[in-house]
């Protein structure tokens, strides 16, 4: 399984494409929002949010059964930037369920600035 052609298509909102990824009766979780759906209830939650998108997998972890990516994703006008961490159990070659835990970019908060400990991991 190809999960960099994966996430181009869920970054175009393309339905067709990502379908052809899923089992039938696969699932997937958003922890952050406790909301759990069947393929096509991802697939319409990805696909009619607004704006469009791009990102890159920016780190991956596979195993025979497991893959875990966390993923840049943005909206192409730059208002928002955040990063998805994805669990993803694979059985025949395909996504049976996955876990995703999501959280917007931005500045550490003010409080841990006045500490002045650690640094920028990019500028």
């Amino acid at each position: 399984m190809d999960i960099k052609t994966f996430w181009s298509a869920v970054l175009r909102q393309d339905a067709d494409a990502m379908r052809e990824y899923f089992h039938p009766n696969a699932w997937v979780n958003w922890h952050n929002t406790n909301e759990h759906f069947n393929v096509e209830e991802f697939i319409q939650a990805n696909c009619e949010y607004p704006g469009e998108w791009d990102g890159q997998v920016e780190r991956m972890i596979t195993t025979e059964t497991h893959i875990v990516t966390a993923t840049h994703v943005r909206s192409k006008d730059g208002s928002i930037s955040c990063h998805a961490t994805s669990f993803i159990c694979v059985v025949d070659g395909k996504i049976a369920s996955m876990d995703e835990y999501w959280g917007d970019d931005g500045s550490a908060p003010e409080w841990r600035q006045n500490m002045h400990i650690g640094t920028k991991i990019k500028e």
